[in-house]
């Protein structure tokens, strides 16, 4: 799965000297400085993010939790290009995205984002190969079958290409969907409750494949959940709180996060 240039890459298809890395040298798939998300005018105004800085490096897996109304889905589609920020940057491999009109942005989704729901967003008429491939028809690219087979296969699911949704079960649509936004090789893989609609077992069998995806094919993953124990599997858990992050924790155990988030829940009530 070929990577195609993108702004920010140099006319040799080079990414430039030191975009997307901090100063101490580590590259970032995503840098977000300053987030500032605002919805509705006047006194009825609700500030969904306020002023966040954080960065993500490369090949690493991180989740976003909360309590509810904290901000977590707004931060992924804000740091995925999906909505605007009011102020404030993100940039992803390098490219920031405030500096792109809408065309721009649109291509730079397509070849450098993957965006996995957790209602799966399938299509039920067609095969888990076409599902793959659909991205790349409605941008007017041409699927390569070896890459939708490498897709499918990455994600366990290469003897399944041929079944409609129908016939599969939840994990297995939910690695269809994991495979759909893979196909591009995305420099960043955002998961919004990955494992919502899942049950205990089939979301461990998700969760492993996202951290196996991180950890032997160097992806980016950030993931919101809901779940400690989902979260346990990342090596980052980032804890926001009235649009801000309010603490961060390194790989621990879900017992260790889901006394954060209830300190959380008790401070915000």
């Amino acid at each position: 799965m070929n990577r195609r240039n993108s702004p920010g890459d140099d006319q040799a298809g080079r990414r430039p000297e030191g975009v997307g890395r901090t100063r101490c040298g580590q590259t970032m798939a995503v840098l977000i400085r300053s987030m500032t998300k605002t919805y509705g005018i006047g006194p009825s105004a609700v500030t969904a993010i306020d002023k966040v800085t954080v960065s993500f490096p490369v090949g690493s897996f991180t989740a976003v939790m909360g309590p509810s109304g904290s901000g977590k889905s707004t931060l992924l589609q804000c740091a995925a290009g999906l909505e605007r920020l009011d102020s404030g940057t993100v940039s992803i491999a390098g490219v920031e995205l405030a500096g792109l009109g809408e065309t721009a942005l649109t291509r730079l989704r397509r070849d450098r984002v993957g965006f996995v729901f957790q209602s799966f967003n399938l299509l039920p008429s067609l095969t888990a190969a076409q599902n793959v491939e659909l991205p790349l028809r409605l941008a007017g690219r041409k699927p390569d079958p070896n890459a939708v087979r490498a897709a499918l296969g990455a994600v366990g699911l290469a003897d399944r290409a041929r079944h409609r949704p129908s016939e599969l079960s939840g994990g297995q649509q939910q690695r269809v969907a994991i495979a759909r936004a893979l196909v591009a090789a995305p420099d960043v893989l955002f998961a919004d409750e990955p494992t919502g609609a899942l049950d205990t077992s089939t979301s461990r069998d998700v969760l492993g494949l996202l951290t196996g995806l991180v950890t032997e094919r160097k992806q980016t993953v950030i993931m919101v959940t809901h779940d400690p124990m989902a979260a346990a599997y990342a090596d980052r858990v980032i804890f926001l709180a009235d649009g801000r992050v309010a603490d961060t924790l390194g790989h621990t155990t879900p017992e260790i996060i889901a006394a954060r988030v209830t300190q959380l829940e008790v401070s915000a009530s």
